[in-house]
């Protein structure tokens, strides 16, 4: 079975009660969403797999992307979901390999979101909304910003996509932007800008 968006969001804070940890769900969720969209595909499948990526990270971060499998089998998630899940988190805490474009996207596009997370809170604004991809950029190059965001998992992620750095933090904003309240990111800003 495929869950409904609430279905998903009740289980994430049923595993997740850290704020910024929810936070960061919704982000990759609206940021997924937006990729869909651009690729034709089902923003509703996709956002749910950005919504649930870090479910079993707070309560089990020693299994964290192997827990997750058995939590969501006991709700018969559909596999898709669960190994896009699994996926991102290849190479750091497990071995499932990001092989659809959704698995590499999400791969590539988690750390960058905390990055742009991290960029927004010190704006003036503490909003995406007037965050410009040329200030992305210059954080972005500082490894000492938001430095638990490891670069070379998005520098191997960008390597499987047909996107360069820029298009790609550009879409990611986009996304952001185009759902910034949902995202927690937007900020002090009344309109958009």
């Amino acid at each position: 079975m495929t869950p409904t968006r609430q279905e998903a969001e009740k289980l994430l804070y049923e595993y997740t009660e850290s704020e910024s940890l929810r936070q960061h769900g919704h982000q990759v969720e609206v940021v997924m969403e937006h990729f869909a969209k651009l690729n034709n595909e089902d923003p509703d499948f996709w956002g749910t797999v950005g919504l649930l990526h870090d479910l079993d990270y707070e309560k089990y971060p020693d299994q964290h992307c192997i827990k997750v499998r058995e939590i969501l089998e006991e709700r018969d998630y559909p596999e898709e979901m669960i190994h896009a899940i699994q996926s991102h988190g290849y190479g750091m805490c497990c071995d499932v390999k990001p092989e659809s474009k959704m698995e590499k996207i999400l791969y590539t596009i988690d750390e960058l979101t905390g990055i742009i997370n991290a960029a927004c809170l010190l704006r003036p604004s503490k909003s995406v909304l007037d965050l410009k991809l040329k200030s992305l950029k210059k954080k972005y190059k500082d490894k000492k910003f938001a430095g638990g965001c490891d670069r070379e998992i998005i520098e191997n992620g960008l390597s499987q996509l047909d996107y360069d750095k820029d298009e790609l933090m550009q879409l990611t904003i986009d996304g952001l932007q185009a759902q910034a309240e949902r995202a927690g990111l937007k900020g002090n800003i009344d309109q958009d800008v």
